[in-house]
């Protein structure tokens, strides 16, 4: 019985010695600009000037290829932006499905769905826009449709200042209404 005893203690501590050390290990990257160097998911940032708040920023995620050249931010979940007046009210929103942001162009392609309010409550939505930061321009040569109080304006492209409140529709269609004279 004691040699069993043995036998079995001295199978155990044998087995116990005879692990292996697993290694988890990823494979090298080779193309770095290829990788985002942030990946942030459900993020809500403000942006301030002067310490008033003016901007948030929402979004599911946000990747910056900071090794990229030209460096790029890409939001492929959507953004949505809100403008704050001095108030902190909401003074105008925009929405999008996705966006890409190229740093040093400084220029913002937002697509899918794009979808915005201006101070004048007027409604823009077009599949596809961009934001030039630099020249404080927005156009797009897609379709677009503003919904105002009294009327819905379409056309197929626009060019408008940043806040969309002075905006050229291309080729524009729709339905005025005239006052009686």
């Amino acid at each position: 019985m004691r040699e069993l005893l043995v036998v079995l203690l001295g199978s155990c501590f044998l087995l116990a010695s005879c692990h292996r050390e697993v290694k988890l290990t990823a494979d090298a990257v080779e193309d770095r600009a290829s990788m985002p160097g942030l990946d942030a998911s459900v993020v809500t940032t403000l942006i301030s000037d002067s310490g008033i708040t003016k901007y948030r920023i929402t979004t599911e995620t946000w990747q910056i290829y900071d090794k990229a050249t030209p460096v790029y931010w890409e939001f492929p979940d959507g953004i949505y932006l809100e403008k704050f007046n001095d108030d902190l009210e909401i003074d105008t929103w925009l929405r999008s499905d996705y966006a890409y942001y190229n740093e040093e162009l400084q220029v913002w392609e937002l697509r899918g769905h794009v979808r915005s309010m201006n101070t004048d409550s007027e409604f823009f939505e077009t599949p596809q826009l961009f934001w030039n930061q630099k020249t404080e321009r927005i156009y797009s040569d897609s379709s677009i449709s503003i919904t105002r109080e009294t009327s819905v304006i379409q056309g197929i492209g626009f060019d408008s200042n940043q806040e969309l409140t002075k905006y050229t529709i291309l080729n524009p269609t729709g339905v005025f209404p005239i006052k009686d004279e």
